[in-house]
């Protein structure tokens, strides 16, 4: 009979790792925040940077409100659209968005009843020249008229021309339409499902850049301590238990303080107090693995110390750090939403879902607490994500739960 043909142990990783649905569901959740992460200036309805376009005639609508919007064409040449560009930091919308509740045409203009939100019966109502929806006219607006044919010069001098029923009909079928707002609006009219997905960004990027640094420190500090033992381990052990002696958002907080306000604060902040916990891990995995024959038949073979250290040791201890690494990405995300609720991270327009819970906590009692309860479930969703995932890669690396 022949025997089976062995495979790797990444085949069996994967599979145990597959089995644990939790920890499946969980690397769904990080994926699709990633793609939204990355492309959310594109597929999002406010592509605006930050997700900070304002209308306040649609301020405080309940999710899966629809209202009737006229798009009209702000009257300033706008940069060309670069995706890489509009990926990374969004681009300004060409038109300015007014609600209506409704629209007549007449002769060469269009009539529009405003939408304002309000039940008091009054009516307002808004007069457009036909080309000023679709053109970008200037401060002044020379049109002339030959039978049903308007001529009109744009913003850059170009003179245009076009029958009123072809602009008509552009206007009625492109630039009217239905706007649905799935997670509603904020107080200034703001698109909540574009500002949380834009969150989304932050609290991964912020996550991202501080377990860097922790690792980076963590990893570093524990090598050295763990493999050269003595005076560089008592020296890096008690530079590790001051740290650790120092209630983690407390030390956030004075890091913040010392360093300012702002994005790239709250990358060092958070990396700086998260260290700790790899490097000790880091050393008590050297401590066993220095011991084993392949670090001694490196030192036979007169191996420098970094080269053993880097390219034998740590690639055989990868999994623990792999583990502890996403454990310290959800702490990472619960730590910059507790800074952006204090104020101390990000600073706005920027959306954060911890400054999103903070503006809007209030408005529960005037029966608006989606504003500050989809936030609050997207934080705990994505932190699950990350620990089921950790939690999945413990199970799945731990040989001795191997069947």
């Amino acid at each position: 009979m022949d025997n089976p043909i062995s495979k790797p142990p990444s085949y069996y990783i994967k599979k145990k790792f597959k089995k644990n649905k939790p920890a499946v569901f969980g690397l769904w959740v990080i994926i699709i925040s990633v793609v939204v992460s990355i492309f959310g200036y594109i597929i999002l309805p406010d592509s605006s940077p930050n997700a900070n376009e304002m209308n306040l005639q649609l301020n405080m609508l309940h999710p899966f409100t629809s209202v009737k919007v006229l798009m009209v064409r702000k009257n300033k040449i706008m940069p060309k659209k670069i995706v890489l560009l509009q990926m990374i930091s969004g681009v300004e919308d060409a038109f300015n968005t007014i609600p209506i509740n409704g629209f007549y045409f007449k002769d060469s203009a269009i009539i529009v009843d405003v939408y304002t939100g309000l039940n008091n019966g009054k009516k307002i109502t808004k007069t457009f020249l036909l080309p000023e929806i679709i053109y970008p006219l200037g401060d002044s607006i020379l049109m002339k008229r030959e039978g049903d044919k308007l001529l009109f010069k744009d913003i850059t001098g170009y003179q245009e021309r076009a029958t009123i029923k072809d602009l008509q009909f552009d206007i009625e079928h492109h630039y009217i339409m239905k706007k649905t707002f799935l997670f509603g609006t904020d107080e200034f009219g703001r698109d909540l499902l574009s500002r949380l997905f834009i969150g989304t960004r932050i609290s991964l990027f912020v996550g991202l850049i501080a377990v860097i640094i922790s690792l980076f420190l963590g990893i570093t500090f524990g090598a050295l301590s763990g493999f050269f033992r003595g005076k560089v381990d008592s020296a890096i052990m008690w530079l590790t238990n001051v740290v650790w002696s120092i209630p983690t958002l407390l030390l956030v907080i004075a890091i913040n303080l010392a360093l300012g306000k702002g994005l790239w604060q709250v990358f060092v902040a958070v990396g700086l107090t998260m260290w700790v916990d790899v490097a000790r891990l880091v050393r008590g995995q050297i401590f066993v693995v220095r011991e084993m024959e392949f670090v001694e038949a490196g030192r036979a073979l007169g191996f420098q110390n970094g080269r053993i250290i880097i390219r034998h040791i740590l690639p055989n201890i990868m999994g623990p750090i792999i583990v502890i690494t996403a454990s310290n990405f959800a702490s990472a995300i619960l730590l910059e939403a507790g800074l952006s609720f204090l104020g101390m991270g990000v600073q706005p327009p920027m959306p954060s879902w911890g400054a999103m819970i903070k503006e809007y906590y209030g408005y529960i009692i005037f029966g608006e607490g989606y504003l500050s309860m989809i936030p609050g479930c997207a934080i705990i969703l994505l932190v699950l994500a990350f620990n089921f995932v950790g939690n999945g890669l413990r199970d799945a690396l731990d040989t001795k739960m191997q069947s």
